[in-house]
């Protein structure tokens, strides 16, 4: 590694700089294909190029640094996203940008047996349209071109946002890479809870990406006044919705996995009537599928029984699966035994619970995820923050990483 660099400070000076790029208000929000990404592009070209990389925009927007290897040689991918929630952090997604670009600087001229992609992805957050993980789906091959048809609140289509950037809707599909000539995909993140801090650990590798499904309900029960119909004579959907609320809460706990319920909606909605309906949403996270299948799977039954000990009526709906993604076993191994030759401690292994550009890299090649301890667990947030020396750990275990890797 390149001595005498402050390799955290140098992180923590670039985030600060880059979190300008955003549109005014509290925290940093940073949607793609706006002024504030063709900002933030900017920065990032530079880094790259001070990284020793050719710079590159790609037709899905993603935007590309790629520092050659040996003829025939296969190419490692390093990336994470540029874009942000409205009103979000300064290190979610852009932090795991930042850090590939200086572990490379930090090599300086060693050569590597392989070649090296660091990727800024357009759009991971979904906030301005609603779809995410372009970039990646794109290069894995799974991209949808339906999706350029959706619109954003000014009533734009992501196709045509797309274009004035400077991509291209149609040749997106056509950017799936050869899987034979892709080493891996490493992503660098904040982690976004709180299990590093507890820990006191600065780095923690990660063993899943937690597969989710999202089911809607409606509890449909009968409004009546609330100072004439008896309390053992009411149909409260309210109620009912409590005790699902509660439900789904413990049996997560039970199962060790966690479940949500994120969104209701009471009607009549009035401070002297009982409510007639509730819509609401449940949100089941789980590193291993079987876990999050079972837990779904109860959820009818819970419903039945809860609508017949308060004579409602509960519908339920699952309205959007994704499955886990296990982290690479190879991968996740050396980059622990990099992680420990940082540090002089061994790695955390924990899951993810947030969704990742890596759980769509999979569909292409084998992946594996760094984590940065955050303080006090705070993502989408103004108050996220990674500290100076914990960012300079991960340059410098990715740095080991890559110095030490041979696909």
């Amino acid at each position: 590694m390149t001595a005498n660099e402050d390799w955290g400070a140098m992180a923590s000076e670039r985030l600060s700089a880059i979190a300008k790029a955003s549109e005014p208000g509290p925290g940093v929000t940073r949607l793609p294909f706006g002024p504030e990404h063709e900002a933030a592009l900017d920065l990032i070209s530079e880094w790259m190029r001070r990284a020793g990389c050719s710079v590159s925009l790609d037709s899905a927007g993603t935007l590309i640094g790629r520092r050659e290897g040996p003829p025939g040689a296969p190419t490692l991918l390093i990336g994470s996203h540029q874009d942000s929630v409205r009103e979000g952090g300064a290190f979610d997604g852009i932090m795991g940008v930042a850090l590939g670009c200086l572990a490379l600087e930090a090599l300086g001229a060693q050569e590597l047996p392989f070649a090296v992609e660091v990727l800024a992805f357009a759009d991971e957050e979904g906030v301005r349209f609603p779809t995410a993980l372009i970039g990646p789906r794109a290069l894995a091959g799974t991209l949808d071109p339906k999706v350029f048809e959706m619109t954003d609140r000014a009533g734009e289509r992501l196709g045509e946002a797309l274009r004035a950037f400077g991509g291209d809707p149609e040749k997106a599909t056509m950017l799936a890479r050869n899987p034979d000539e892709i080493a891996g995909y490493l992503e660098l993140h904040i982690e976004q809870g709180p299990v590093l801090e507890a820990a006191d650990a600065p780095l923690g590798v990660v063993t899943a990406i937690s597969g989710i499904e999202r089911h809607r309900v409606t509890v449909t029960g009968e409004a009546g006044h609330a100072g004439t119909v008896p309390m053992e004579m009411r149909h409260d959907a309210l109620l009912s919705a409590s005790d699902l609320v509660r439900g789904v809460h413990d049996m997560a706990r039970d199962h060790g996995i966690r479940a949500t319920v994120g969104q209701l909606t009471v009607s009549p909605n009035v401070v002297n009537a009982i409510p007639a309906r509730v819509d609401l949403t449940i949100e089941i996270r789980a590193a291993e599928d079987a876990a999050r299948d079972a837990v779904g799977a109860a959820l009818g039954e819970l419903c039945a029984g809860i609508a017949v000990e308060t004579l409602t009526e509960i519908e339920i709906e699952k309205t959007y699966s994704q499955p886990a993604q296990a982290c690479d076993p190879d991968l996740r191994a050396r980059l622990a035994a990099a992680v420990e030759a940082a540090t002089g401690a061994p790695a955390i292994e924990l899951p993810s619970g947030a969704t990742h550009d890596a759980s769509a890299m999979a569909d292409l090649c084998p992946i594996a995820m760094l984590f940065v301890r955050c303080k006090g667990g705070v993502s989408h947030n103004p108050a996220e923050e990674a500290n100076g020396a914990d960012m300079g750990a991960a340059v410098s275990a990715l740095a080991e990483f890559l110095r030490r890797y041979v696909p």
